[in-house]
């Protein structure tokens, strides 16, 4: 009996070791190919990059995976307690994996033939970052195998941390998914992973598992009794008291979702610029999944202000034009409210809402308003409804029936029921509407700091969810008589003052057997006239004049010093602003007559970090030798030394200030004027009114405006810069310099100011009637003779100076300047 015991245990041990080898050989085979775990050394995930204001405000998160990657350290013990209850209560004690678990799986696997889990998380770090998500033995024993690998590679926090980072999540609304734990946290409650309660943390645990079978909204009861779960869990491992988790699974889910997209109102055009600027400097992986973190320079409070200006300007001008129909026409013989809701809305003019047209009758219209999206599809619900007054709705009246615009006699006349509109409330009149429409009109605002070129708001158009297109850096427009400035500056920085006296008068230019000849706004001229005269009289004669006394090789070498123009071709009609540029590039050229002749370079970034904090991009390029010291030793106050170019001097540049104060005092833009405050500024209004432009500054800001149809057509007569553009920017500035003292502009030390006689520039007494204060450079001063510029009517241009296949639209339209 003992020898055939020992038979069969020799025969079993036999086996065993047989198994046991058949065993290796197969963990040794499999383990052949395994993955290099030391990858996760390296581990760089996909991260967002996240864009701010200037006082910090998020304004946009750029992702293809939405992670923000977080260090162990930053995720609170309650989190992690979460975590470790829901997936892997061993976590600390285990070498990779949970035996007792393991034990458990297999023996459901063999009863139920299923394949099923008691993956650790260090098994689920294995999987998700280098194996397949097969359902098979052989990726089950390698994800055992570099477990054990991992396990001895790295510390329990390092996995940890990898786990936290890398899981998904799942999304609340479509195309917001989140990875890892700080996005998660941001994306269901809007909150840092450090305010997260226990109840939060819990369900946020109870996600990775199937998200989509825990959705908050779709299956929330579900979401709930697995939340609890792993509060229970929690308690059991003694990370929360049980009055805790009593009060955690108490409380209702409270998931909150952060809306993706643009998050700071108003900022929309800013930041798709900003967007493009990233591409264009580190393209599209750097931004999708770098994780950089990107400081602007826009000013929240500026750029609503800005925004709000502009709106106002373009609706003016367009409710004058006449209403041009609904947006679409629905039908209201059931429940309107379902098919209003699929009419897009304006996202960011939330001051108006979708309607529907009920009833129509003398004295207005019934209107149904858009739902939202919690009740559109419910049959039978109240819908909310209001009416639109005649009154707010009398400008519609004139309204276009086949191009051409009709006076109607009622709202009936304009809008029948089942027409799609858009309105605003009005204010203390609960239920009450005004009648809107999106001005067809395009125009663009820049704001901007004229010592550094930090653009301050930006807005490129009266709507980005209309149209994206941004007519601030985009569109190439004539920028008109807003270009003078330039031209006036290059001659007083060539030896004339502006007491010098040009010819005001019908002028014909002559270049073999081509004629030009430019009139000024309005047909009329002025004889004789300062140069003061000519900036704020904006006249065109004087300005062609100057232009060729000087040569427009000089005119052309102040516009690419200025930054208007990369190449501008050397062709008088250039002189009154016909070659196309952007809003962007003449308030950079306005900064530097604005800061003392100093070049900038605009930006909309003042500083970009990659994910690790390295700074990569700084705008700000001045140096502080003194800024870092290792405390204070009575020194003297650190001075910023600016490197910037010197392109214009600053005398030349303190005239043409004084000269373009002037426009708003009593020239083309004097209704800035009434503002009270030091302000210079120049109109712009091309041929046929195509385009009208106002451009000023105070000491310490530059304000562009632009207006004109994206496909230029003219906007009408009289339309011009003063009496489109200027209103605006004086809506603007109204606002933004409203706690802020009058600040004049400084005059450099060494300038003469000379009373002059307006008409002729010769020197006058101080006082007297007729005189003004102009300010001369050293060795300068006012003519003691009469002398005019460009006398005579017929002159003949310089070689080239005129004519030019790129310059013959231009000259058939008359050159593009006019007011």
């Amino acid at each position: 009996m003992i020898r055939l015991l020992g038979y069969f245990f020799g025969i079993g041990v036999m086996l065993a070791l047989v198994v046991a080898a058949g065993v290796a050989l197969y963990i040794g085979e499999v383990a052949k190919d395994l993955p290099d775990y030391e990858v996760l050394a390296k581990y760089e995930p996909p991260v967002t990059t996240r864009v701010h204001a200037s006082d910090g405000a998020l304004m946009a998160e750029f992702a293809r995976e939405r992670r923000l990657y977080i260090p162990i350290q930053a995720v609170p013990d309650r989190v992690k307690a979460a975590f470790l209850s829901a997936e892997d209560k061993n976590f600390y004690s285990h070498p990779g994996i949970d035996v007792i678990g393991l034990g458990r799986a297999v023996v459901n696997n063999v009863t139920t033939g299923s394949m099923q889990g008691a993956s650790t998380i260090t098994q689920q770090v294995a999987k998700n970052f280098l194996l397949s998500s097969d359902q098979t033995v052989e990726r089950k024993v390698r994800e055992m195998l570099l477990s054990f690998r991992i396990e001895h590679a790295y510390s329990k926090d390092r996995i940890l941390e990898l786990y936290l980072n890398e899981i998904y999540f799942g999304f609340v609304y479509a195309g917001q998914g989140a990875f890892g734990i700080a996005a998660a946290a941001l994306t269901y409650f809007d909150k840092s992973v450090n305010e997260l309660t226990v109840a939060e943390a819990a369900y946020l645990a109870a996600l990775p598992k199937g998200p989509s079978n825990y959705h908050p909204f779709r299956h929330t009861d579900r979401a709930i009794e697995r939340r609890n779960w792993v509060i229970d869990q929690m308690h059991e491992n003694g990370y929360i008291s049980a009055d805790e988790a009593q009060k955690a699974k108490a409380s209702p889910l409270g998931v909150t979702p952060r809306r993706g997209g643009t998050y700071l109102f108003a900022g929309e055009y800013f930041t798709e610029e900003v967007r493009r600027q990233l591409i264009a400097r580190y393209g599209e992986e750097a931004l999708y999944e770098g994780g950089l973190s990107v400081r602007t320079t826009l000013n929240p409070k500026l750029q609503l202000i800005a925004r709000t200006a502009l709106q106002h300007g373009l609706e003016k001008y367009d409710t004058l034009r006449g209403y041009r129909g609904p947006i679409t026409t629905i039908d209201v013989a059931g429940d309107w409210g379902k098919p209003l809701f699929d009419v897009k809305s304006l996202d960011d003019v939330p001051e108006w809402k979708v309607a529907v047209v009920l009833g129509v009758d003398d004295k207005g219209l019934q209107i149904g308003l858009k739902p939202n999206a919690q009740v559109s599809g419910a049959i039978g619900d109240k819908r909310e409804e209001g009416t639109v007054a005649l009154a707010d709705m009398s400008w519609a009246l004139r309204h276009k029936v086949d191009g051409k615009l009709v006076k109607a006699k009622s709202p009936a006349d304009v809008l029948k029921p089942g027409d799609v509109v858009y309105v605003g409330a009005k204010a203390d009149e609960p239920g009450a509407y005004a009648l809107h429409q999106v001005p067809e009109i395009g125009g663009a605002m820049v704001a901007m700091d004229p010592h550094t070129g930090r653009v301050l708001a930006l807005v490129g158009g009266f709507s980005y969810s209309a149209s994206e297109f941004n007519r601030a850096t985009q569109a190439y427009r004539q920028p008109g008589s807003s270009f003078k400035p330039i031209v006036y500056s290059a001659a007083l920085d060539n030896g004339y003052t502006p007491a010098s006296v040009v010819l005001d008068a019908p002028i014909r230019i002559v270049q073999g057997n081509q004629v030009w000849e430019p009139k000024n706004y309005g047909g009329e001229s002025g004889g004789p006239s300062t140069l003061r005269t000519g900036i704020e009289r904006s006249r065109n004669l004087m300005t062609v004049r100057l232009a060729n006394d000087m040569g427009m090789n000089l005119v052309v070498e102040y516009a690419e010093r200025f930054g208007v123009y990369d190449k501008l071709l050397p062709y008088l009609p250039m002189a009154l602003g016909s070659g196309e540029t952007t809003v962007m590039r003449m308030v950079s050229a306005y900064a530097v007559m604005a800061n003392g002749g100093k070049q900038i370079k605009p930006s909309l970034i003042d500083r970009i970090q990659d994910r690790y904090g390295k700074t990569v991009f700084k705008h700000d390029e001045r140096s502080c030798e003194g800024c870092v010291t290792d405390g204070w030793k009575d020194q003297a106050e650190p001075q910023l030394i600016d490197n910037s170019e010197q392109v214009l001097d600053p005398m030349t540049a303190y005239q043409i200030t004084s000269m373009m104060e002037g426009v708003v005092r009593r020239g083309t833009g004097a209704t800035i004027g009434e503002l009270g405050y030091p302000l210079a500024g120049k109109t712009g209004t091309t041929n046929d009114e195509k385009d009208a432009w106002f451009i000023g500054y105070s000491r310490d800001l530059v304000v562009g405006v632009f207006m004109g149809y994206d496909q230029p057509k003219p906007m009408g007569h009289g339309s011009t810069g003063g009496g489109l553009a200027a209103p605006i920017f004086k809506e603007f500035m109204s606002v933004a310099l409203k706690d802020n003292p009058p600040t004049e502009f400084p005059v450099p030390a060494g300038m003469k100011l000379i009373s002059v006689d307006r008409k002729t520039g010769m020197r006058s007494n101080p006082g007297a009637p007729g005189s003004i204060v102009e300010a001369f450079k050293p060795g300068t001063g006012p003519a003691d003779s009469y002398w005019v510029i460009g006398m005579g009517d017929d002159l003949s241009a310089g070689s080239g100076e005129l004519l030019s296949p790129a310059a013959s639209q231009a000259i058939t339209t008359g050159g593009g300047g006019l007011y």
